[in-house]
């Protein structure tokens, strides 16, 4: 690394940290005086709370990495514009895009970061957030969930239906099971009541408990029954497994990308409309941390001014622009959660839109152009 970059990281790593560890702080600070009172009158220990900040550090890095990204560069760049170090630098026979590189750099780093915590620690935060304040305020030992009632899951690929009256996320035991089996026409041909039905994820199969089966005719009369109320009986036939039977309940915007993957593998069967949500929700997982990146196309070329006028002209433009950014994001997200778009493509739409803008205010700015203005900017 040259001496210049050196220089050039110097300036902007400062502002950076200072940005970006102030701005969590400022959550931080905000969520304990919004959750303070209830942790002081649940007499929760450091360890709880401690244990609930922590979890919940990823997805707060995730939001604050491209907000301590933009803030820095217009700090860093209009600073050194101000100097006059920039035009030395330029003058030297550094051009724009070479004198950008090392910030570049910085903003794939960052890009990198958000990917690795936006693949699973960042999506649970949200989830284990309102496990861990219902634990703390309700007295709940750690790791205690809420069991769901009466949920009902079907099967299309097998045309099986299951009603479980009881059963608690991530446990493998599914309490008060009656599922219905039918065939290709929709008729029913077999029915199985049971307590309780144990998966065994090792031998991909399920143990029905104290239960009875029932089988029909095509006519929907009784032909036999199988009574097992003192016993079990094990079946190896069937792909459900307990977390692909409880997924129809769990908001996409709490999963990670694998358990993702997983739901679109598993629910293929599914409408169309249904599994918009979940595409569009996994695509997202990947567009969103090239906000970094993006980030440093745009602001660097308007960080870059000659005059304290275009400082104030260049910062409010990277405000308008970024958080512009956000609004179409989410707007474009939405579209795809609601099949109105491709849903796969519709978090990237923004990506490829606003990096165009920025590779595009790179070009004016290397070649000493003016940057383009609205038309509210100009003098009447």
């Amino acid at each position: 690394m040259k001496l210049l970059d050196r220089y050039v990281l110097r300036n902007f790593l400062e502002p950076f940290f200072i940005c970006f560890f102030g701005f969590i702080a400022v959550w931080l600070i905000f969520d304990l005086a919004d959750n303070g009172p209830d942790f002081t009158q649940a007499r929760a220990s450091l360890k709880a709370v401690g244990y609930y900040y922590l979890t919940q550090l990823p997805q707060t890095v995730v939001i604050s990495l491209p907000i301590g990204l933009l803030l820095a560069l217009l700090y860093s760049l209009s600073r050194m514009s101000r100097s006059n170090e920039i035009i030395s630098m330029l003058g030297a026979g550094r051009s724009v895009p070479r004198l950008i590189l090392p910030l570049i750099v910085v903003g794939l780093v960052g890009t990198a970061v958000c990917a690795l915590l936006n693949y699973e620690l960042a999506p649970h935060a949200e989830a284990v957030r309102k496990q861990a304040l219902e634990q703390i305020s309700r007295g709940r030992r750690a790791g205690e969930v809420e069991a769901v009632r009466g949920h009902l899951f079907r099967d299309r690929l097998e045309d099986r239906i299951w009603f479980v009256k009881r059963y608690t996320p991530g446990s493998l035991q599914l309490d008060g099971v009656q599922i219905t089996q039918q065939d290709e026409k929709g008729r029913i041909n077999k029915k199985w009541y049971a307590l309780r039905a144990v998966y065994d994820p090792r031998a991909k199969s399920w143990t029905l408990s104290r239960g009875i089966t029932v089988e029909f005719d095509k006519h929907g009369e009784v032909l036999k029954t199988d009574d097992f109320q003192a016993g079990h009986r094990q079946i190896l036939s069937w792909e459900e497994t307990p977390w692909r039977i409880g997924s129809t309940r769990l908001d996409p915007q709490g999963l990670s990308i694998p358990e993702l993957r997983e739901f679109l593998r598993f629910n293929s069967d599914f409408p169309e409309q249904q599994l918009a949500p979940y595409r569009a929700t996994l695509s997202d997982r990947w567009a969103l941390p090239w906000t970094c990146l993006i980030v440093i196309f745009v602001a660097s070329p308007l960080g870059i001014v000659f005059s304290r006028r275009g400082v104030l002209a260049g910062v409010a433009s990277s405000l308008f622009i970024f958080f512009g950014m956000i609004i179409i994001r989410y707007l474009f997200l939405a579209l795809g959660k609601g099949n109105r778009i491709d849903p796969t493509m519709a978090p990237w739409i923004p990506n490829v839109f606003f990096l165009a803008v920025g590779f595009l205010l790179l070009y004016f700015r290397a070649t000493n152009r003016d940057l383009p203005k609205l038309a509210f900017w100009k003098k009447g």
